[in-house]
């Protein structure tokens, strides 16, 4: 699933769209999101997104950018 363009989408879109994407699985071993996102909230982390600022892969890259060091 392509997360929603932010010049076709509404906001409750693009919220919904981080919601699902980053919704806890109850399989820690195989998932990784928690390792990812290290105790963060994926609202916060993508607040920038949802509101139309930053596109979802700049803000994608940015996190995996900060989790390899």
């Amino acid at each position: 699933m392509q997360p929603p363009k932010i010049d076709n989408s509404t906001r409750d879109e693009r919220q919904a769209y981080v919601l699902e994407a980053w919704k806890c699985l109850h399989d820690c071993e195989a998932c990784g999101k928690c390792r990812i996102l290290k105790g963060r909230d994926a609202e916060m982390l993508y607040a920038d997104y949802i509101e139309g600022k930053r596109s979802y892969m700049d803000i994608t890259l940015e996190i995996r950018n900060r989790s390899i060091r």
